[in-house]
């Protein structure tokens, strides 16, 4: 059974003006995405800035995702890491703490073979082999790209290696994999303006940043798809398009972390190496998020530079 189906979101990691982690507003943000209709918590991942969380950090922010959502919709902990023995320690504590499943990166800057890349998942998930997990392709930020016959046989080989969340943004790439694994591979999409096109090619769902500022709209394509209504899903979609693309005009979670903020949501800065947005940018997400729809409370806004 898959770990969920539908949109999951890839939730940014709130932090006070200082730079310090905000957990109550973690469990702010985590109360919005649930009543909102997100179907699965992602925690950890490129746009919680895991990167630049220490280890220590990085934990507690996974355990406390799993203790506030307390089963009420799966919690997705982000574990990969360019070394495996602390993707292991990482996963291995994540596990301990009820994660329903893991999101392992490719390891990012070593760029190994894909040799290397079955020897890094395979040991990672055979050292929590009842913990299902979903190999994460996004290789415009690892410089590893996982091929699909790579991907294909490490679902046949490894039994909790379930699912791939896919942002190569290769098409092409994406039907072979199916095809070589016959569907046998939950497949979400990795990026918010591919979700119906990914689904089209058996895909169950979508990992999403937009989810962050429009978790109910983004459930809704994923559901509309679901349930057979291609039409509603394609419309959605369509529309959520100059959003998306507003989402990403600077590298992720630049842009979400400034439309939270904008929302009055005070998710806080940004680690650096990254830093505030650029006005003239910020000037064109907020003119793009009022015309879908989002509401902006004037005189909310606050800068952090």
């Amino acid at each position: 059974m898959a770990i969920f189906t539908g949109a999951g979101v890839a939730i940014v990691t709130p932090m006070y003006a200082d730079g310090k982690v905000n957990y109550d507003k973690l469990e702010e943000l985590l109360e919005f995405q649930i009543a909102n209709g997100t179907d699965a918590i992602i925690i950890c991942g490129t746009t919680g800035e895991s990167s630049t969380l220490t280890h220590g950090e990085h934990l507690k922010a996974i355990k406390y995702a799993i203790d506030v959502v307390n089963k009420r919709i799966p919690v997705i902990a982000g574990t990969g890491s360019n070394a495996t023995d602390t993707a292991i320690m990482l996963s291995e504590e994540a596990a301990s703490y009820g994660a329903d499943g893991l999101l392992l990166v490719t390891p990012y800057y070593n760029k190994a073979t894909q040799k290397g890349l079955i020897a890094h998942f395979s040991t990672v998930a055979k050292a929590v082999p009842k913990t299902p997990i979903i190999l994460y392709n996004v290789a415009s930020r690892t410089g590893c790209n996982i091929e699909p016959a790579t991907a294909a046989a490490l679902v046949r080989d490894v039994d909790n290696i379930v699912a791939i969340k896919e942002a190569s943004g290769n098409l092409s790439q994406i039907a072979t994999l199916m095809s070589l694994t016959d569907g046998n591979i939950d497949l979400y999409s990795g990026n918010d303006d591919q979700i119906l096109p990914i689904m089209s090619l058996g895909g169950i769902g979508v990992i999403s940043v937009l989810s962050n500022v429009a978790p109910r709209q983004t459930h809704d394509i994923t559901a509309a798809y679901l349930a057979g209504d291609i039409k509603k899903a394609a419309e959605l979609q369509i529309r959520a398009i100059p959003l998306i693309h507003a989402l990403f005009c600077e590298v992720n979670p630049i842009p979400v972390k400034a439309a939270l903020n904008m929302m009055g949501m005070e998710v806080g800065p940004l680690r650096m190496p990254l830093t505030e947005m650029e006005d003239a940018h910020k000037e064109v997400l907020r003119a793009v998020m009022e015309a879908y729809g989002i509401a902006l409370p004037s005189g909310r806004y606050t800068s952090y530079t």
